[in-house]
């Protein structure tokens, strides 16, 4: 018995300041299916799920839900009474409130005219359970948790609606293997539910792995919709950047030069654990050089985003050590000293801590030089134009122009605005938190270019990431954190996934 179409969309138009978001895309998703939308950034995906949840409305085309005509203007709120619900890549958590406050806001519980908070959290310590967040409790204050635990929060928020399409924007962009897994397991339960799930991913093992069918999207346009399991990595890629891609990383012949840094003796203690976990540094040394890529890899609260920040001037007063710059000792209390210093950091959660989304691409892009743009407390609008241009053609930013607001850009052209901002520091050491995290396949070979180039130009780079191919394919060396502390170093080339994933999971070195 065929499964019933749940959404049909047939010829969607639709544009933002005369850019063609979407032209003449068809799509359609039964009951009880894994439909996986696949495209490199700007392809159209984000576009075409936010007019399937009322977020945008669509220029031209026809849309059914569960076999009814939808009208043009169709409201967030009347899609999520039908039983659409969109996990969004972009956390879009309240940080002052607890997990539970969060988990209910817009449906709060009440006993009469109180609120019935007993229930709340009750009912949301059964989400938790089922997804398996143990150390997570309604009560936590989801400001105090880390990237990663607010994205099970937004997950386990939107598993609570009972949604009948399930939306799921690169929901595994910034979780664990394991936390990974317990998705998987509730994905599959909702599917012998009948829920039809739209899965938003870039990691192709992801695919594969949950998805029955895919629909490949390139340029706003649709390609063409396969069976999972009749097709191949290869295949997908191709179809989706329109072109044959044979190597995952660029190749890098840079010479690695004299020691620009130094670090000794780093231990970052807080008084109080954040968010259940302690965030803690142990004795932390390494030196990197110009013109090299080094790596950090770790399990998730291994320390890896805490030891950028350190660097960076955050934390000051909980941390201690040396930090040597250019053979000279140098106090870092702040972002601006570092930035002074010549360091500048690309965060990991661009949309919390990289960009002000109301503002353009250009303004967003001369935050951290406004001073130097400056004259007599003027902008100099033609230095800053021409900077920002330059930048948006080195980083590809698919936009109209630099006067583009950023909450409007999909998720990739996001980082890219990120990375070129703090290319127009031109810094001597670059800080890269999870660089590519939601970027498609065809876009994270340009930035592995982009960060080959910046490092034949002896900039040094040190680069986190979650990605254990994608670390080993582009490092010159890695170092191995687990809870705080450095347990492995190793060459390129010199370490399987195997042997840095053992290092990772040790609590010394010396095990």
């Amino acid at each position: 018995m065929d499964k019933k179409v749940i959404v049909d969309m047939q010829h969607i138009y639709k544009s933002f300041f005369g850019v063609h978001a979407l032209d003449d895309v068809s799509f359609e998703l039964r009951e009880g299916e894994v439909m996986a939308l696949l495209g490199e950034n700007g392809a159209g995906k984000s576009t075409l799920v936010k007019i399937i949840s009322g977020v945008y409305t669509r220029d031209e085309g026809s849309m059914k839900l569960f076999g009814k005509d939808m009208e043009i203007h169709l409201s967030p709120k009347k899609a999520q009474e039908l039983g659409v619900t969109i996990i969004h890549q972009e956390l879009n958590m309240c940080g002052h409130l607890t997990v539970a406050q969060n988990i209910f806001l817009g449906r709060e519980l009440c006993r009469g005219s109180v609120l019935n908070e007993r229930e709340m959290k009750k009912r949301t310590q059964e989400v938790l359970d089922e997804l398996q967040m143990d150390d997570i409790t309604p009560d936590t204050v989801v400001g105090n948790l880390q990237v990663s635990k607010q994205q099970m929060v937004e997950i386990a928020k939107a598993f609570h609606t009972n949604a009948k399409i399930l939306i799921m924007d690169e929901p595994t962009s910034a979780i664990s293997k394991t936390e990974t897994e317990h998705l998987f397991a509730v994905i599959k339960k909702l599917v012998k539910e009948n829920v039809g799930i739209i899965y938003i991913t870039h990691r192709m093992e992801e695919v594969f792995a949950v998805a029955d069918e895919l629909t490949i999207m390139r340029d706003g346009m649709y390609i063409a919709t396969l069976p999972a399991a009749e097709t191949s990595r290869q295949k997908i890629i191709s179809l989706m950047v329109g072109r044959e891609v044979s190597e995952a990383y660029p190749s890098k012949n840079t010479a690695i030069g004299e020691k620009i840094l130094e670090v000794s003796n780093l231990n970052l203690r807080f008084p109080h654990k954040q968010g259940g976990q302690s965030r803690s540094l142990s004795n932390i040394d390494f030196t990197l050089h110009k013109g090299e890529i080094l790596g950090f890899a770790g399990l998730l609260g291994s320390g890896r985003t805490e030891l950028l920040e350190c660097l960076f001037g955050l934390h000051h007063a909980n941390r201690s050590g040396d930090i040597i710059i250019d053979g000279k000792k140098t106090e870092i209390r702040s972002p601006g000293e570092a930035i002074k210093a010549g360091i500048a950091f690309a965060t990991e959660d661009r949309k919390g801590q990289g960009l002000v989304l109301l503002r353009s691409i250009g303004e967003n892009m001369s935050l951290a030089k406004l001073k130097q743009l400056s004259r007599f407390s003027f902008m100099n609008s033609m230095r800053e134009q021409t900077e920002w241009l330059e930048q948006m053609d080195t980083m590809r930013i698919k936009a109209s122009g630099h006067k583009t607001l950023c909450g409007t850009l999909s998720g990739g052209n996001q980082q890219k605005v990120v990375l070129g901002r703090c290319l127009m520091l031109k810094p001597k050491i670059l800080l890269l938190d999870e660089p590519t995290r939601g970027i498609d396949v065809g876009a994270k070979y340009e930035i592995y270019v982009l960060i080959n180039k910046l490092a034949a130009q002896g900039i040094g780079i040190i680069l986190v990431s979650s990605d254990l191919p994608e670390i080993m394919g582009i490092s010159d060396r890695i170092i191995t954190l687990c809870e705080g502390a450095v347990t492995g170093e190793f060459g390129r080339g010199s370490a399987t996934q195997e042997q840095l994933l053992y290092a990772a999971t040790l609590h010394s070195k010396k095990e």
